[in-house]
């Protein structure tokens, strides 16, 4: 049973893998120059949407008990794709794209905004690696990357990038990156909340962000999602410096 229900969990993985490559295809349609608003919040909007098939898949398969070393590598590269690839790839063709330098007597020959966006898939392969190779049950060590994939993709979903300094958004974005190849421990809150959700607590916690959604207006649903992923990020940083400032008195 466990090897036909497989199939179910790796499918979802595959959907994680397909909507990050459609990200990836949706802001290479970008032309320079233009107003292309809608086709980095339509990439955005893919990395999303692949998130949702990342945050299933290992549920799905612990719940169907068809957990298996083929199913974990392929949410691996799933992830490397959807969350370090495209993501470098949106920011790239959004921001970095005309950060561009004279060489050897020719105009804009290295387009050297192709390294910054690069740093973001490098930290995500280091950081998904090293996973692979030994991580902490109770916690994760650096930022993981499907979260750090869902604060660049939700970025051209909340907010008008033409309106924002790159002085701000270059360093967030590398910030971001590094954080994922960092030592900073973050929570696990599916650890903390795995057991105490029976099948009729979690309807109930779903039916009541349906009504709430449904109540504010679910155009508010990316900023709630943007704030929560934002305040994971500052959770660890924050534990980090309290934990530094700790030792130091000691």
């Amino acid at each position: 049973m466990k090897i036909r229900l497989s199939w179910v969990p790796n499918t979802l993985s595959l959907g994680n893998l397909t909507f990050g490559f459609v990200s990836i295809l949706v802001a290479s349609e970008a032309v320079s120059g233009s107003d292309n608003t809608r086709v980095f919040l339509l990439s955005g909007f893919f990395i999303i949407l692949a998130a949702i098939f990342d945050g299933f898949d290992g549920m799905v398969a612990r719940a169907l008990n068809a957990t298996s070393d083929l199913g974990a590598e392929l949410d691996t590269l799933a992830d490397l794709t959807t969350f370090g690839i495209a993501p470098g790839n949106l920011v790239y063709h959004m921001i970095l794209e005309t950060y561009k330098a004279d060489f050897l007597g020719k105009q804009d020959l290295v387009p050297y905004g192709m390294f910054i966006a690069a740093i973001f898939p490098i930290c995500a392969a280091y950081r998904l690696a090293r996973f692979s190779v030994a991580h902490d049950p109770a916690s994760f060590t650096g930022l993981p990357s499907p979260v750090a994939g869902v604060i660049v993709g939700l970025f051209p979903v909340c907010f008008n990038v033409n309106n924002i300094p790159h002085i701000i958004t270059v360093p967030g974005f590398v910030i971001v990156a590094l954080l994922m190849v960092s030592t900073i421990k973050y929570s696990k809150p599916q650890v903390a909340m795995r057991g105490k959700f029976s099948r009729t607590r979690i309807i109930i916690v779903l039916a009541a962000l349906v009504i709430l959604f449904t109540i504010i207006g679910w155009s508010q649903f990316p900023w709630l999602l943007y704030g929560i992923a934002v305040f994971y990020l500052f959770s660890g940083v924050i534990s980090f410096i309290i934990h530094l400032i700790q030792e130091y008195k000691v």
